[in-house]
């Protein structure tokens, strides 16, 4: 990741992971394109970027829940020619039972985590591709891998936002963009405030300050991979994983059943 006057945009900006990448993106030399609801946040976290790094800091307040509001964040990656990093964090949880949920709920965690993350991406491939370099990270999550009864929803659109990016990592395989996936376990972040877990409930050593999770994160896109996994200890567990998927691509489309499906 090289800078020359290039901006990093990140959704999710005002608090955990959002924070963290953007300090440290403008620590790499990245002016900031921060998006979030709280504008709040939003200010404060620029202020202080720019008081510590010298670095140019844009905020634009939207709500990634809402199609019109997405549409403007959208209009700032297709004409924005300083872009080069897409950091798509901004995601919501919820984790109950699927008979006693919220529908309106559930919509709305899909449009955060799916729908915006989607457009957004489509928004500012085509300058990137054009411009011929650039990054995209795509925040998806261990409960993409290790789900739980309570997660159906959540983890439905975290393995989304895997399976969206790896086939996003063969089409742009001939490209000099860069697409990574990470999955953070569990982070010590707002994000489980009224998620139905409580994070006190976890054991002290499964949770990951925000910090911690970035600078690992950015050292696995720094080493090149596609996929990483902060608190993974060996890269060939998940190597092993994908072998394993992979054995069966010969198999999921065939003329006939399997033999043991035939009478």
């Amino acid at each position: 990741m090289t800078t020359q006057n290039k901006s990093a945009v990140v959704t999710g900006a005002s608090a955990g992971l959002g924070t963290a990448y953007a300090q440290r993106l403008a620590d790499r030399g990245y002016d900031l394109i921060l998006v979030a609801r709280n504008t709040a946040r939003l200010e404060t976290l620029a202020a202080d970027i720019r008081s510590r790094t010298g670095r140019t800091v844009d905020v634009v307040t939207a709500d990634l829940t809402d199609a019109a509001q997405i549409s403007v964040v959208e209009e700032r990656l297709w004409t924005d020619e300083s872009i080069a990093v897409l950091i798509n964090n901004a995601g919501g949880s919820l984790f109950t039972p699927l008979a006693t949920s919220d529908a309106a709920a559930s919509e709305a965690l899909i449009n955060l985590n799916v729908t915006s993350l989607t457009r957004l991406t489509t928004a500012v491939l085509p300058g990137l591709t054009a411009r011929g370099h650039g990054t995209v990270v795509n925040i998806s999550s261990a409960l993409a891998l290790n789900i739980l009864p309570v997660s159906a929803v959540y983890s439905g659109t975290k393995s989304y936002v895997l399976t969206f990016t790896q086939a996003l990592q063969q089409e742009l395989a001939e490209s000099p963009v860069v697409v990574q996936a990470v999955l953070p376990g569990a982070v010590r972040t707002e994000f489980w405030d009224g998620s139905g877990l409580d994070l006190a409930a976890f054991p002290d050593e499964w949770i990951m300050s925000a910090d911690d999770a970035v600078d690992a994160a950015l050292a696995g896109l720094d080493a090149g991979e596609p996929v990483t996994i902060p608190s993974l200890p060996q890269i060939s567990d998940w190597e092993s994983f994908e072998k394993a998927r992979q054995t069966l691509a010969p198999n999921l489309s065939q003329q006939v059943p399997a033999a043991r499906y035939r009478s």
